[in-house]
């Protein structure tokens, strides 16, 4: 198993409640000095002790010289093959030294990296960026594998989509969310994770049916007044418009400081997101929250396992999807 060592440095406690081991830039060149050091990185975490065959699973594989870019060759499909197929990444050209940089900048950034500073930070053009990130992304999906145990606290929230950017013929004239994109979101206080996706209305059944999907049966609920949180079981709730913020162990302050992160990045380093793309960018931020305890190194280790059994071709990401690919401020 290739393991990459690190020199030994003071560390300094960084500001905040938790502290993390992290990684500077000259120590990530250190550690990526070539593209064969950060293809054996990847081998390492992809493939572990044992290369196997990514579309077998047979351990029956031997190197071929001068093969690349598929640089191995399974005996029992007789294909060949290599550490990225099989990935989000696969088919890329983009050597993996700068997939290594990409996945580290992406998770350092707090409110992540557009896709025009990758693409000066790296040397790539900036639609390569943009596929790059949105492949990276791949590695942070959450929905679908949770069972939080709670208490939880479930909220929704608006992105995008201001009156005041539009046209006056275009503008709905009526307070309130009109217009914007609903995005529900669930944080788990025991686990710290949360999970989060956009929704096409805030109605009891789709808030409640999320609420399902994700939670254990007995969880307890924490939520504002909403009524589309009405008759869920184990359920307590603030009420925002009489200035109740808490009440008891009941707040929704948790899931709160995650919306605002996220719109953060929103209005800070994105500028503008489209519906269509929305639930990227939702996830990168569920997905880099729940891992934000761990030091930057097995964060990558994450991501880099993550994009394994992943599959994003560029025409599926561009494809329409029934929602507007117009970005929204």
């Amino acid at each position: 198993m290739y393991i990459i060592t690190m020199m030994k440095k003071k560390t300094f406690k960084a500001p905040g409640k938790a502290y993390r081991e992290g990684i500077d830039l000259l120590e990530l060149m250190k550690m990526f000095p070539d593209e064969e050091t950060a293809t054996r990185w990847f081998e390492s975490i992809i493939w572990g002790d044992s290369r196997f065959c990514p579309k077998c699973g047979s351990v029956e594989t031997r190197k071929v010289p001068n093969a690349k870019p598929m640089p191995y060759w399974c005996k029992d499909c007789r294909s060949y093959f290599s550490v990225r197929t099989g990935t989000a990444i696969a088919r890329s050209n983009v050597p993996l030294q700068k997939w290594a940089l990409a996945i580290y900048l992406c998770l350092t950034s707090l409110k992540s990296v557009s896709s025009m500073k990758l693409h000066r930070d790296i040397g790539v053009s900036q639609p390569t960026a943009w596929f790059m990130l949105h492949r990276i992304r791949e590695a942070w999906q959450t929905e679908g594998n949770n069972n939080f145990q709670g208490p939880v606290e479930a909220d929704e929230t608006f992105m995008g989509g201001k009156d005041r950017n539009k046209h006056d013929n275009k503008r709905s004239h009526v307070q309130g969310p009109s217009g914007k994109t609903v995005v529900i979101g669930i944080k788990d206080r025991k686990s710290n994770r949360v999970v989060a996706k956009r929704v096409p209305n805030r109605e009891k059944e789709t808030v409640q049916d999320f609420i399902r999907n994700n939670t254990s049966p007995d969880a307890k609920v924490y939520t504002d007044n909403h009524k589309s949180y009405s008759g869920l079981p184990n359920h307590k709730s603030v009420n925002h418009s009489v200035g109740e913020f808490v009440k008891g162990m009941a707040h929704t302050n948790g899931i709160e400081s995650f919306w605002a992160g996220l719109k953060r990045a929103h209005k800070g380093t994105f500028h503008k997101i489209s519906p269509k793309h929305l639930d990227r960018y939702i996830q990168e931020f569920a997905g880099k929250h729940n891992m934000r305890d761990s030091g930057t190194l097995l964060q990558m280790r994450f991501t880099v396992a993550g994009l394994m059994g992943r599959n994003l071709l560029y025409r599926d990401l561009v494809r329409d999807n029934g929602l507007s690919s117009l970005a929204r401020a």
